[in-house]
């Protein structure tokens, strides 16, 4: 059970993935939002159960029916990977009926440590794969991530190439946006690094973000550049994670985003604001040297917060410490490295 936010739930993906291959007689249910059920639909033997917020599973009798829904489906185990009230809820049902049950140790006390002003304790926690790992392995599934797999890059439909104007040699997929602000690299800076990368027509640059929130400034950032798209609100979801799969490498803040690029096996390079990929949330699979760190020398409280939901006096401008050269030379690094190995 892991019902949001939506990069929390792509971080289960490549953990049920090796589930999968190394447990491949076990059947998986996954209970999750129904936006979700594409991130899963390429894993071996998992059924997806939508939870039903606005109706049947709606309230605390909700809850009760929703259990009733599983325990029809005779799960012998519950892994309860969000830890909130919904589903301790319904592992307390799981446990007083005699099934076995886990839960996912956030690791509070550890990420406070990381984030307060002083006394600071910066170091490296556990991923959030590994926590996840960790549910498993108390329910007597231990499990190896070292070796993952990945599902092959999907083929592009007519429409998709349509919708983004034609595809290229490199595709480079830049995901600007964050829930909070003090995750997302200034958008002046953005621009920069599109136009540093533009001029080279082997590239084709997709712009991803929200088709309600954020297209409109997806758009502003296109500057007249023909290799440059607008991918928002143009393709379904699905086609989105299509696309997504055939990129050579991925520029993100930390959000969803990244995780969902790297769940499907892309090369992803995150930018760090307020947070820090320490706490746990660095893309799967991906080396250190893809997290791009604002200065700690010059904002030496970073990081502020888990999530980035703080704001800290003085501390607006963190990411600029970032620069444009920067993003753009570890970008080319990676597209040099994968065409390389091809």
């Amino acid at each position: 059970m892991r019902l949001s936010a939506m990069g929390d739930v792509a971080m289960t993906v490549p953990v049920l993935q090796a589930f999968a291959k190394q447990y491949p007689h076990i059947k998986i249910t996954v209970l999750s939002r129904p936006f979700f059920k594409p991130f899963f639909d390429t894993i071996p033997c998992v059924a997806f159960v939508a939870f039903d917020e606005n109706g049947r599973h709606k309230g605390v009798l909700g809850l009760f029916r929703l259990y009733k829904d599983l325990k029809a489906l005779q799960v012998d185990a519950f892994a309860d990977l969000h830890q909130v009230l919904r589903s301790k809820v319904v592992r307390s049902l799981f446990a007083l009926s005699g099934k076995k049950t886990a839960s996912l140790d956030k690791g509070r006390a550890e990420k406070k440590a990381l984030t307060r002003a002083e006394n600071k304790i910066f170091k490296p926690l556990p991923t959030m794969f590994q926590r996840h790992a960790t549910v498993f392995e108390s329910l007597g599934f231990p499990l190896d991530l070292l070796n993952p797999t990945f599902p092959k890059k999907a083929t592009l439909t007519q429409n998709i190439v349509t919708a983004i104007g034609g595809t290229s040699a490199v595709m480079i997929g830049i995901a600007p946006f964050a829930q909070y602000n003090s995750k997302m690299y200034p958008l002046d800076l953005i621009q920069e690094v599109i136009h540093q990368l533009a001029p080279n027509t082997d590239y084709k640059i997709l712009l991803f973000g929200s088709a309600k929130k954020e297209a409109a400034l997806l758009d502003s950032l296109l500057q007249q550049h023909p290799n440059v798209a607008n991918v928002a609100g143009k393709i379904t979801f699905t086609q989105e994670l299509e696309l997504i799969s055939n990129l050579n490498v991925m520029l993100s803040m930390d959000s969803g985003n990244a995780h969902i690029a790297a769940m499907l096996g892309v090369e992803v390079i995150t930018l760090w604001g307020a947070t820090h990929p320490y706490a746990g949330f660095m893309p799967f699979n991906q080396p250190i040297t893809n997290a791009l760190v604002s200065d700690r020398t010059k904002y030496p409280l970073l990081p502020t917060s888990v999530y980035g939901n703080k704001d800290v006096k003085g501390y607006q401008d963190a990411m600029r410490t970032i620069t444009p050269d920067l993003v753009v030379q570890t970008i080319l690094q990676k597209i040099n490295h994968s065409r390389s190995t091809i």
